[in-house]
């Protein structure tokens, strides 16, 4: 299966922040969409960076209640994985275990597409292996 497929079902919506966005809206945005990532970007089609929960955690670590105050562009992840909306979901896997992240945002030709999450993958591989389970239990009482 491939990204596309994730896309399809949960949509292509990305919320996105500026590099001048300060901190402080950041972190509401993350609250109120009930989300755990931003990609940051100032023309709404190029990924500048990423803010995930754990990068708030760690600049608050680092800036103690001042970070509230800096803008996304100084505590993003400036060096984003992403992967392609024909990335397999088993690469899109190994991209996040590799890479510690949860967040891939989906770019094709240099303009984004989309954000798969941890969560997404795993709902789409459940989803895979109730429907293999469907079809061998058929063919199973077929046979019978």
């Amino acid at each position: 299966m491939k990204v596309t497929s994730i896309l399809k079902a949960k949509g292509s919506d990305v919320i996105t922040v500026r590099s001048e966005t300060p901190v402080e809206a950041v972190v509401r945005a993350l609250r109120a969409k009930g989300i755990g990532a931003v990609v940051v970007s100032d023309d709404g089609a190029s990924v500048a960076g990423m803010i995930a929960e754990r990068d708030v955690v760690h600049a608050l670590a680092l800036y103690g209640g001042r970070v509230l105050h800096l803008h996304a562009s100084d505590i993003m992840v400036r060096r984003v994985v992403t992967c392609r909306p024909d990335d397999s979901v088993t690469h899109v896997m190994g991209q996040m275990t590799a890479h510690r992240v949860r967040h891939l945002p989906v770019v094709d030709g240099g303009r984004l597409r989309g954000i798969v999450s941890i969560g997404d993958v795993v709902k789409h591989r459940l989803d895979e292996l109730e429907t293999e389970a469907n079809v061998l239990r058929e063919a199973f009482i077929a046979r019978r």
